[in-house]
């Protein structure tokens, strides 16, 4: 799990130094024979851009022999909304585009049952048996428009809020924006007023009391400044209240179009290995925003386990109710909790 991490480390630091000396020099740079464009919603210093997509398109031009270049476009500057992007991807707006399937709600129905409540335990383990069970059941389903490179999951979400959840008790009436159609059910049957909202508007959202509280993982909130905006961060200790998948998609003809060797570049760097890197890194980001906001005051409230067990009672309904809708509509939902939750285990123990 760590070669991976280690490769695109090695590659990104190789690329600096390599721009730097070219920089330098006379000669003219050499033209790629392929230039593929990826949008995405965060800005470049987010963790996922700077942490992920940019050293893996470091390494796709470093294995190509610089015949494969990636143009990052950051923040939507190919326009559109965060929830447009799958589309972009599968129409040729952009070549390829890291999204959460979670943004056109009941589309990827399958990708859901790892944002149920308490199901995420580790990010790299959950990230893994999300791509396998992408595999078995979706690769030729729910994503069969596109071509998938990456599925990946964010570490622990918690709650961040201006007032502080100390119990079950405290959502009742709080305005609170939540990821995806899973988190919003759970919210809402927890007593809080979802709202929904793509990641970027969130900012805004809170300074205008739009919303009272957000979920998301620690890692974004450097970026978005979230801590700034609210003073208390409710915890689930050993145990994650929720995640939220992702998808680092290509547009399929771009990629049935390279040449056998270049497909096989980007395929070397796609599947279950970057899968399960994006959701290590993602996990290892939430570090340094988490410290920050103690070292500026934040209330971090760490809940007792035995109110833990009250949320995990509480939200049971949400994954009865999601595995019920899910045999409803002929797609075996305790056969893919079931199967998620056995592969979970399986890569949590490797």
């Amino acid at each position: 799990m760590s070669n991976y991490r280690n490769l695109i480390s090695a590659t990104a630091g190789a690329v600096v130094a390599t721009g730097l000396f070219l920089a330098g020099a006379s000669a003219p740079a050499l033209a790629a024979d392929v230039t593929l464009r990826l949008h995405q919603m965060l800005p470049p210093q987010a963790s996922v851009p700077k942490n992920i997509l940019e050293p893996w398109m470091a390494r796709l031009k470093e294995e190509s022999g610089g015949r494969i270049e990636v143009q990052h476009y950051p923040a939507m500057q190919l326009g559109g909304k965060p929830p447009e992007l799958i589309d972009q991807a599968i129409d040729g707006v952009a070549d390829i585009v890291w999204t959460l399937p979670g943004y056109t709600p009941g589309r990827f129905p399958r990708t859901e049952v790892f944002e149920l409540p308490f199901v995420m335990t580790d990010a790299e383990a959950v990230s893994r048996a999300f791509w396998q069970l992408a595999e078995e059941t979706m690769l030729d389903q729910d994503f069969k428009d596109m071509k998938v490179l990456g599925l990946w999951v964010h570490g622990p979400g918690l709650i961040h809020s201006k007032q502080p959840i100390e119990q079950l008790g405290d959502l009742n009436g709080v305005k609170l924006r939540a990821p995806t159609r899973v988190t919003n059910g759970m919210f809402s049957e927890l007593g809080a007023t979802p709202v929904g909202m793509p990641i970027p508007a969130v900012p805004e959202a809170l300074s205008k009391g739009v919303i009272d509280a957000t979920v998301v993982p620690w890692e974004v909130t450097g970026a978005l400044k979230i801590n700034e905006l609210v003073d208390y961060h409710t915890d689930f200790g050993e145990d994650a209240l929720y995640t939220a998948t992702f998808v680092l998609a290509m547009n399929r003809a771009t990629y049935d179009a390279l040449p056998d060797d270049l497909k096989a570049v980007i395929d070397t760097n796609s599947g279950l290995e970057l899968s399960g890197f994006a959701g290590r890194q993602m996990q290892l980001d939430d570090a340094g925003p988490r410290d920050a906001a103690i070292a500026k005051g934040a209330v971090i409230i760490d809940l007792a386990p035995e109110e833990v067990a009250r949320w995990k009672e509480a939200t049971s309904p949400t994954k009865d109710k999601w595995i019920a809708e899910m045999d409803e509509n002929g797609l075996d939902g305790s056969g893919l909790y079931q199967r998620a939750m056995e592969l979970i285990e399986a890569n949590t123990e490797r």
